[in-house]
């Protein structure tokens, strides 16, 4: 990872929280992506930049997914494909600390982009664990009620909810605030974090 990225201040830091939703699978299958949220911030209380897609899936989305995040194959009709969204992955992702809340299923649908080189990845499942252990269920909603954060959520993307990329995108944005900002981490280096970062290689 590089070094003057992890001995950066917090607050200093421009970041991008990702999340996709997907097409569900049935055996056999591999997952698709059907919807990309980006929150991205110069700096981590800067105003936000956001970015949202659907995206073209080469079959239907499954029940069980279309049940959970409302995403119809219909909708997907005439959506970009993934790669078409390179220029605008690598323009709101370049040079950002990458947040997710359990970003497996990102880290793997950006396999998309072959060494893309986007790094490093915080995750806030593992940041909330650390610092709020107590909870008995670490999903972004129940993290997000816990922390009281609900509406700042809420006010960055209106309109939206759980589910949605773009709403799950900032509530991963909104928890990494919330954390460093009640913990008084502003000014610590990223590498204050690191049981919750990954490099790009180790992700």
């Amino acid at each position: 990872m590089d070094p003057q990225i992890m001995n950066s201040p917090l607050v200093a830091l421009p970041y991008a929280a990702i999340d996709f939703e997907s097409a569900g699978t049935a055996p056999g299958e591999t997952d698709l992506p059907v919807q990309v949220g980006i929150v991205r911030v110069n700096s981590l209380f800067d105003s936000e930049e956001c970015f949202c897609s659907y995206l073209a899936c080469n079959r239907p989305v499954r029940w069980n997914a279309s049940r959970l995040h409302g995403i119809t194959s219909a909708q997907l009709k005439n959506a970009p494909s993934l790669l078409s969204l390179w220029p605008e992955f690598n323009r709101l992702l370049r040079g950002c600390v990458i947040v997710g809340h359990n970003p497996g299923t990102e880290h793997r649908f950006m396999q998309a982009f072959p060494a893309h080189g986007f790094s490093p990845w915080l995750d806030t499942l593992a940041l909330a664990r650390h610092c709020i252990p107590h909870l008995q269920d670490f999903s972004l909603g129940s993290v997000c009620h816990t922390l009281g954060i609900e509406r700042d959520v809420s006010r960055l993307v209106s309109g939206k909810s759980w589910h949605d990329a773009l709403y799950d995108a900032a509530g991963a944005l909104e928890v990494l605030r919330c954390i460093v900002r009640s913990l008084q981490l502003e000014k610590r280096p990223l590498h204050t974090l690191r049981f919750a970062i990954k490099s790009t290689e180790s992700a």
